[in-house]
This record gives structure tokens, C-alpha cells and sequence, in this order.
């Protein structure tokens, strides 16, 4: 017997089969989907052609490049390095006194400099064992902080916050490193008897045999302003940083004598002068110790995700085919045809669901799959420095792609199953989706605005695409129109597909009750 089970000719395989037929043999709805393709990989493809970048100092252009750290990601590894070797297991115990500064700001009289005394939030002097002196390589420090007190950090992308607050005048704190096998354990103290755990650490890469000493980092001043237009622009002007430390002590196998790195330092054109360089001072066993640049994620580069620049595009011609593949029934009147062959109702909705969003996600996966890859070297032969992730999050990237693509197919077939009226179910579906992530990226909003958008609507799901994350440890400008989204990728793409469900148990029950 036939009837109405799952096996009968209402069955939801049966129905899904008839939906998939119906959709291939219509050569528009095909062609729209093959042009959501075309459009984010041409458009992708293109604007990667179009940006080209060389860096270098002096009028001598060069490629970009990136330094990495023991995990893969792009890293700044630049500041002073008072050291000495030590073999095996050890400690390296140091007061920090004090901690100053000077921020190049904008010349308020044209070639006069216009350097003023301060440290920025993220200054840094601790001491710090590492794999050599090499950027990039492996490390563990803890440190004392401008104004984040004291943290303990290993391998650029690892922070863990302290207790206390940071170095003060008359205010000195005691650091101490100490490492036991492959473990580092950093410690702070008031007064050098009494010590508070701050974290632990196992460092990727540490050989036997570590440098080991103190170090100081001060990071560029950031400043955010605003145009007429709504526009933000964003300048990082020099800084340096001064820290001075005594009470010295390095316990275990310490070899050599005191020595001295300026790490990442860069050089003027003749390849020769340094281009701020650090420097330090030792008196009755008292090191001056001046350092710029970071230890720290680096966030200053082209992401994989920017060659996904005509995303929106295609998922407008998504909307499109999703709208039709409903409204064309209606205009025809032949919907009540395709409910009579399925007279459980909210099947022949689920069906056309389930091959819409099937479809889209076979566009957008394939789209993202040629886009990305492709994009990127693209980028690379430009000069671009393309900052580097993982295997895993490109993979999440372009399966995420997909994802966002089927969740907006079937939001959009929702809403047409709702209003019935193509012009205005397109528009709906591209107001709760395209129009929100447009408006928060172009920076037309204000910054907390932008973020509660692609919180709250549908927008949220374009958040699957960022790649690299936005680190506490780095000062950056962290808004949508830089690509960093306020919610998670995953929980991103969760709100979208939350009103996506949402609609479509809407458009089933309005089916169901037979307004059709």
C-alpha cells in the first residue's frame, strides 16, 4: 500500500527527486546559479589581478614579506635583546624598576618632530628565553606591561594575564622565568621573596640550549580617525619604549657572557644603518634597556578571504534563482499542482528547500574552492604578503562559504513561499542579508552600530569567512570594514541559519493551512 508513508508517492526522497528534476530542466534557474559561480570567482579573481603591493625603504622596492611563528601564522618579532646562553633546566630572575617612553605624534610645525614622553598600552620588558636570536623562532617570556600589567606569552599567539598591575615609579616588580624540562613557569613578585605563579608554558620548539636574558618592546601608536564620509583612518606612528632592570640573577648553566641583539631590526637602504635601532646601557650590574617594535601576532597583511570580494554579487543571483524556484510555480499557478502530488504540504516546501540549499552549497563550495586558492597565489605574485593560516581554516573558509550560500538560498526561498511576489521576496531576502553586511563594511555606521547589525541579522553569517582572529594581545583596528566580524564564525553562521529555519517553519505552516 502506498498512501502517505515515507515510501509512498509523497515521500520526501520521491518529492526531493521530482523538486531536483524540476530544477535541472529549467535552463535559467541553472544558468543563475552557474552565474552566482562565475560572478565570485571572476569578480574574486580580478580585484586579486588588480592589487599589487612592494615594500622597502629608500625608493628600493622589494616584495613583501612575512615572518612566521612555530605555528605557521605570520608573527612581529622585533625588539632588544640582552642575553646568554643557557643549557638544560634554569631560572632567570629580574627587577624591573622602572618603564618610559617617547610616541612620535603628527608634526604640529612642518619638519620639526614631534616627540612627546609616554608608553603605549602594550610597551613591554621582562625577560624572555628563546630559541636563538632568529625572528620567529620559539620562545617564553614574562613581562611587565604599560598599562595591562604583567602577562606571560610564548609562542606570539599565547597570553596569559597576571595578578598584579605593572611597574610603577617607586612601584619596581620582581619577574622570574624558571624552566624544567619542557615546561616554563613565570612568576611575579612585590619584593623578590614572595612569588605568584603568573602561567605556564610549553613552547613549541625549545631546544636544550636557549638564549636567555631581558628584552624590551614597544609597539607603533595607533589612532583612529574619522572622515566626513564615515570613512576611518588609521595611522601607527613610531614609539619606543625604556626599561631599566637590576638584580640580575641567572640560575643553572649559563654560559658566556652578556650579549646583545637588536631582533628584527630593520635597515635603511644602503643595508647597513638600522632603521630605529634599540639600544642598552650596563652599570654596576643595571641594564637601560631601549627597544621597539612587538613579540606578537602580526595582523598586517592580506587575508585569504579578501579574494571572496564579489560574494556578495553571487549570492544576489542566489536570491534570484531561490525566489523563482517558488514564484514561478505560483505565477503559473502550477504550485497547486505540485501540492496535489504531495498532500502532506510541508514536504513539497522541505523538498524545495533541500535541493535549493543542496544546489547552493555545490555553487558556493565550488566557487570558494577555485576562488581562494587561486586568489591567493594571485596575491603573492602581486607582492601582496598574504598573511598565512592553516590547512584546517581554509577549509573551514570555503566549507563555510558553502554553508552561508545554502542558509541565504533558503531564507530566500522562505520569504518568496511567504510573500509570494518575486520583486518582493528578492528584495526582502537581500534587505535582511546583503544590505546589513554592505552597510557595516562600508563604514557609513558607526563602529557600534556596524557590530550590532552583523550580530542581530542575517549579515552575522558573513563572519564564516574571517580566517585570522582578532588578538587581545595586539592593538588593531578591529571593525568590519578591516574583515574582523564581532561574533565567531561558526556562531555567525549559526544566527544566519537560525532565520533561515525560522522562515522556512513559517513559509511550512502558511503552506500547510493552504493559503496557496
Amino acid at each position: 500500500m502506498t498512501g502517505h508513508g515515507t515510501n509512498g508517492r509523497d515521500g520526501l526522497r520521491h518529492l526531493v527527486r521530482a523538486e531536483w528534476t524540476k530544477f535541472r530542466t529549467v535552463r535559467g534557474w541553472v544558468a543563475g546559479m552557474t552565474l552566482a559561480v562565475v560572478l565570485v570567482v571572476a569578480l574574486g579573481l580580478l580585484s586579486a589581478a588588480g592589487s599589487h603591493a612592494s615594500c622597502g625603504m629608500g625608493g628600493v622596492e622589494t616584495a613583501c614579506t612575512l615572518t612566521t611563528g612555530p605555528g605557521g601564522e605570520a608573527v612581529s618579532d622585533r625588539f632588544f635583546f640582552v642575553h646568554r646562553r643557557l643549557d638544560g633546566d634554569g631560572s632567570i630572575i629580574v627587577r624591573v624598576d622602572s618603564m618610559t617612553g617617547q610616541i612620535r605624534l603628527p608634526d604640529a610645525t612642518p619638519g620639526v618632530r614631534n616627540v612627546v614622553a609616554g608608553v603605549v598600552p602594550w610597551a613591554k620588558a621582562g625577560i624572555m628565553v628563546k630559541d636563538g636570536v632568529r625572528e620567529g623562532a620559539s620562545y617564553a617570556a614574562v613581562m611587565v606591561t604599560a598599562r595591562h600589567g604583567v602577562r606571560m606569552q610564548h609562542d606570539f599567539t599565547e597570553d596569559v594575564a597576571g595578578r598584579s598591575g605593572g611597574v610603577s615609579p617607586g612601584s619596581p616588580r620582581w619577574l622570574r622565568l624558571t624552566r624544567s624540562g619542557g615546561t616554563l613557569t613565570g612568576y611575579e613578585s612585590v619584593d623578590g621573596r614572595r612569588w605568584a605563579v603568573v602561567g605556564t608554558a610549553r613552547p613549541a620548539h625549545l631546544p636544550a640550549t636557549v638564549e636567555a636574558g631581558l628584552f624590551v618592546a614597544s609597539p607603533g601608536d595607533l589612532t583612529v580617525s574619522r572622515g566626513d564620509l564615515g570613512g576611518a583612518s588609521v595611522q601607527v606612528r613610531f614609539t619606543e619604549a625604556t626599561a631599566v632592570f637590576d638584580q640580575v640573577r641567572v640560575e643553572g648553566r649559563a654560559g658566556g657572557t652578556w650579549s646583545h641583539d637588536d631582533v628584527g631590526v630593520a635597515y635603511e637602504a644602503d643595508g647597513r644603518t638600522p632603521h630605529h635601532p634599540g639600544r642598552f646601557t650596563e652599570s654596576g650590574g643595571a641594564f637601560a634597556i631601549t627597544g621597539v617594535g612587538d613579540v606578537a601576532p602580526s595582523v598586517d597583511g592580506v587575508r585569504i578571504e579578501s579574494t571572496l570580494s564579489g560574494l556578495v554579487a553571487g549570492l544576489v543571483a542566489v536570491i534570484v534563482v531561490a525566489v523563482l524556484f517558488v514564484t514561478a510555480e505560483h505565477r503559473r499557478g502550477l504550485f497547486r499542482t505540485t501540492l496535489l502530488a504531495a498532500p502532506r504540504r510541508g514536504r513539497a516546501f522541505a523538498a524545495k528547500a533541500v535541493v535549493v540549499g543542496a544546489v547552493a552549497f555545490a555553487a558556493g563550495l565550488t566557487a570558494a574552492a577555485l576562488t581562494v586558492p587561486l586568489g591567493a597565489r594571485i596575491l603573492q605574485a602581486n607582492g601582496n604578503a598574504v598573511l598565512p593560516v592553516s590547512t584546517f581554516t581554509e577549509l573551514r573558509v570555503v566549507a563555510g562559504v558553502a554553508a552561508l550560500t545554502a542558509a541565504v538560498a533558503v531564507l530566500a526561498l522562505a520569504c518568496a513561499a511567504l510573500v509570494r511576489r518575486g520583486a518582493v521576496a528578492v528584495t526582502v531576502a537581500a534587505g535582511l542579508v546583503v544590505v546589513p553586511h554592505i552597510l557595516a563594511t562600508a563604514s557609513v555606521l558607526p563602529l557600534s552600530v556596524a557590530r550590532w547589525l552583523l550580530r542581530l541579522t542575517p549579515a552575522a553569517g558573513f563572519a564564516v569567512q574571517q580566517s585570522v582572529p582578532e588578538y587581545a594581545q595586539v592593538l588593531g583596528y578591529y571593525s568590519p570594514q578591516g574583515g574582523y566580524y564581532p561574533l565567531p564564525p561558526l556562531a555567525g553562521l549559526a544566527v544566519l541559519c537560525g532565520y533561515a529555519a525560522l522562515a522556512a517553519v513559517l513559509a511550512a505552516v502558511r503552506i500547510r493551512k493552504g493559503d496557496t
